[in-house]
């Protein structure tokens, strides 16, 4: 059984998240690469990716759909069981990408592509948000 209290918690961090970087993103790529808001906007996406790897997590346990060994296996579960759909897997797999940079690889991280994703991609969060929802509905 899918603990529901949990999953909706995840994504309210999301909503929370998103309103937050909203809120504060630079609207230039020269005002983001001069102010420490950049580092603050880094950080928020990285929080905005784990609630979501953290909500498919969620369901992976409530379904039952086994234990995954890796992260990737959290979209893989969801994708094959028709939970989410394959391009909706891949734009997870992407998010994790993104992630694991900003964790592990702080030094290589490109501004542009940062900026990027806060103007252009948090779209992308909305949309893995709906799916995973309505997952609650047909269950």
């Amino acid at each position: 059984m899918i603990d529901r209290a949990r999953l909706l918690g995840k994504l309210d961090e999301l909503d929370g998240y998103l309103s937050e970087l909203r809120a504060i993103a630079p609207a230039t790529l020269e005002h983001y690469k001069a102010t420490e808001k950049k580092r603050a906007c880094e950080r928020l996406l990285q929080l905005m990716v784990q609630a979501v790897i953290d909500a498919c997590g969620v369901l992976v346990t409530g379904l039952r759909l086994g234990l995954p060994g890796q992260e990737d296996d959290l979209f893989e579960k969801l994708a094959q069981r028709g939970v989410i759909s394959p391009e909706t897997a891949a734009l997870l797999r992407q998010m994790r990408g993104l992630r694991n940079l900003l964790v592990h690889e702080y030094g290589r991280i490109n501004d542009e592509l940062l900026f990027d994703a806060v103007h252009r991609r948090l779209g992308d969060f909305e949309a893995v948000k709906r799916e995973l929802l309505a997952t609650l509905g047909r269950v």
